[in-house]
């Protein structure tokens, strides 16, 4: 259902269960799912594909161009995940050439003021609290939460299930199950209150913990607490997750505990 003051053009996809409120405007190329709601105030650009039952707040702006100064205007699309809610004023710019598209998953909340630059990709059910931002070509796993003011460097990578206080800078990777917080950012203990929420049992708790405990508080070099992790921990998912993403960094892993 489409406002007589909201602007649709004639090429857009929208799903006859979509409410579009007044002073709306939605582009060329676009696609939106059922049952979303677009409020008033929305610009939505060329390249959006918004999935279904999605709530998008007044002035936000989504598929904007990429700021970029290498993006030459190639054919690239910003989407976004089913059951997502985008809050009041938040910008989301579609991808460039290197990954073609930036992503949202399903089930995220991004709040009030949070920016999502060109190719970052995240997981499904992330919660971003206001005012965080993503530089370009971030990678975010399944279940992060941003707390609020929460800045994140170009290239980054954030693991799954990890947590990260308001006002932090990321400049490093973050591994999975993790909190991060204080300047320079820093382990402070892994998201046992997130783990226990979503399922995980206390003895994978415990080994996570254990995991970290020799990489972060042992005063092992990484590549000495990988040999350790391998040889003593038991092998899990978890634990081979955990290894998988620091022998992959690019950008390197964030301090361990920071004693003041």
């Amino acid at each position: 259902m489409n406002q007589p003051l909201s602007y649709v053009h004639p090429d857009a996809k929208i799903a006859k269960t979509v409410v579009i409120e007044p002073f709306s405007t939605i582009d060329k190329n676009v696609v939106i799912g059922e049952g979303t709601w677009i409020g008033s105030n929305v610009t939505i650009l060329e390249g959006a594909r918004i999935g279904k039952n999605c709530s998008i707040f007044p002035g936000a702006v989504i598929s904007g161009v990429p700021q970029d100064l290498k993006f030459n205007g190639e054919d690239t699309t910003a989407e976004i995940g089913d059951n997502t809610v985008i809050r009041e004023c938040v910008t989301i710019n579609r991808g460039t050439s290197d990954r073609n598209k930036t992503v949202i998953g399903k089930n995220c909340l991004i709040m009030a003021y949070s920016h999502i630059a060109h190719d970052c990709q995240l997981g499904d059910n992330c919660i971003f609290s206001n005012n965080s931002t993503l530089a370009g070509h971030v990678t975010v796993g399944d279940h992060v939460t941003l707390a609020g003011m929460v800045a994140v460097h170009q290239f980054c990578r954030i693991g799954r299930h990890s947590f990260i206080a308001g006002g932090s800078l990321v400049r490093k990777d973050i591994p999975p199950y993790v909190k991060a917080a204080r300047e320079p950012l820093s382990y402070v203990g892994i998201n046992s209150v997130g783990l226990r929420r979503r399922g995980f049992d206390a003895t994978t708790i415990k080994s996570i913990q254990n995991i970290y405990r020799i990489l972060f508080q042992k005063k092992h070099n990484n590549t000495q607490a990988i040999s350790i992790i391998e040889a003593e921990v038991e092998a899990t998912k978890e634990r081979d997750e955990i290894l998988s993403f620091i022998q992959n960094s690019q950008r390197g892993i964030m301090k361990g505990y920071f004693q003041n």
